[in-house]
């Protein structure tokens, strides 16, 4: 009898580490939520989500929507993408990876008041909110959770220079709220860009070039294969 248990648990042993190994093999599993930082060059297959499927040769979701924000009212375009906390969908990802919180800034108080539109994000101990909600949400179906923030401008003028202030005060709490869950990470994009390079950005100044997005996917990468 104690020999048959000796063998039955070697064989389960074995059957574990292969799950186990066969899991390790496949491909990453990847939802790609947020705004117009994952969708710029979606077009030319060089947006944020392309690389990274590229990059890690992973299955790679993207709901990103342009123009996305967290305070989205109208049900059916909210339900469509315009709503980023709508843009989650279930299924077996090892890792979501959000961003956003931009355009309720800039669109929905001018970078300018905002104590009460961003306590709504997040508070300022990144307990509670429309942010933190989020990824409790992603957490709770088992998904580790990348936060990604976004570019700065290389110190040359840009339609969005006065929101820098806002999104710092924005990205600290997230950052606090990723502190608290070794399941969430922050990826920090604020030191990307070299003073007076405009390259990683486009035309516009406020959506990455394609190269912008390269480099971001990159930075991105190296966390979710370093965790």
């Amino acid at each position: 009898m104690r020999h048959f248990f000796a063998q039955f648990s070697v064989a389960a042993a074995i059957v574990i580490f292969s799950a186990a190994m066969s899991h390790a093999n496949e491909p990453l599993r990847i939802l790609v939520m947020g705004d117009s930082l994952m969708t710029s060059h979606s077009q030319s297959k060089q947006a944020v989500p392309n690389f990274l499927e590229k990059t890690l040769g992973a299955r790679v979701k993207s709901r990103a929507t342009a123009g996305a924000r967290y305070r989205y009212i109208m049900p059916i375009t909210g339900a469509l993408g315009l709503n980023i906390s709508k843009q989650y969908r279930d299924g077996p990802w090892d890792w979501v990876v959000i961003n956003g919180g931009g355009n309720d800034m800039w669109l929905g108080c001018g970078c300018m008041r905002c104590k009460r539109r961003m306590n709504k994000l997040i508070s300022p101990d990144g307990k509670r909110g429309e942010i933190p909600a989020l990824v409790s949400k992603a957490r709770r179906a088992g998904a580790k959770v990348a936060y990604v923030g976004y570019l700065r401008s290389p110190g040359m003028w840009s339609p969005i220079e006065h929101c820098k202030a806002e999104g710092d005060a924005l990205e600290a709490r997230i950052a606090v709220m990723a502190q608290r869950d070794q399941g969430v990470t922050f990826i920090s994009l604020a030191d990307m860009v070299p003073t007076g390079d405009r390259s990683f950005h486009a035309p516009d100044m406020i959506h990455p070039s394609a190269k912008g997005s390269r480099a971001a996917a990159a930075r991105i990468a190296q966390v979710l294969t370093s965790r």
